[in-house]
């Protein structure tokens, strides 16, 4: 009977013991589980480094020109710029072309630093000029009747043409140059017929409009683009 007493009192006492080791081998208690909140810091203090970045890189000359042309080709499109600002601001842009295709040709295909420094120079000038032109008084007034939507869709034409690069800045020029005198001559009509156009003078628009047209089509399909490249 004592035996029997005696391994009552020792089995309570192996419980707690083991259960006193298990306690101490448990990943969940406090002693152990500081040590993955340290090791996770370290992590993220090496997330939060971030790598050096690059410098950005300056826009080149051909850069430039583009952005030139998409800004005319959106004052274009919304009407920001008349025929004339655009015939005006695609000769200036052409002019720089050429001379820049003149410095490359002497230079076995490269500009030099000061020629860079120079094409810029007129850039930024260009593009004073065209921020100053889509923001003045002046906008194309289309209204709502044949002759004006007739000119509208010109102008879409010739922003989309600008746009892509199928047309160059010569090319732009002499159609914006083209509309400029069009609409010169329906203002001077409807001035002198208060404010109306006499059938003929709109079968007349509509004539110059259709060789406009013919123009505009033929320039966007030439060999000639604002790259220098051939159209396929």
């Amino acid at each position: 009977m004592s035996n029997s007493s005696s391994k009552w009192m020792i089995l309570p006492a192996a419980v707690l013991l083991l259960g006193t080791v298990a306690f101490a081998q448990d990943p969940s208690s406090g002693g152990s589980g500081s040590a993955p909140s340290s090791g996770s810091g370290s992590s993220a203090s090496q997330g939060s480094s971030t790598p050096s970045t690059a410098p950005a890189q300056k826009p080149t000359v051909a850069d430039r020109k583009e952005n030139q042309q998409d800004r005319i080709a959106q004052g274009v499109k919304s009407g920001q710029l008349t025929a004339g600002e655009t015939s005006k601001l695609e000769t200036k842009e052409a002019a720089i072309n050429g001379e820049t295709r003149a410095d490359r040709a002497a230079n076995g295909g490269k500009l030099t630093a000061a020629e860079k420094q120079q094409v810029n120079k007129q850039q930024n000038q260009m593009s004073k000029q065209i921020y100053q032109d889509k923001h003045n008084a002046n906008i194309a007034h289309y209204g709502n009747n044949q002759v004006g939507q007739r000119r509208e869709n010109q102008q879409d034409r010739i922003a989309q043409g600008v746009k892509s690069g199928q047309l160059t800045a010569g090319e732009t020029a002499k159609l914006e140059n083209q509309q400029k005198g069009i609409n010169q001559q329906v203002k001077a009509d409807r001035s002198a017929n208060g404010g109306k156009l006499t059938n003929g003078e709109k079968k007349q628009v509509n004539k110059e409009q259709n060789n406009a047209s013919k123009n505009i089509y033929n320039k966007k399909h030439n060999a000639a683009t604002q790259g220098g490249t051939k159209k396929k």
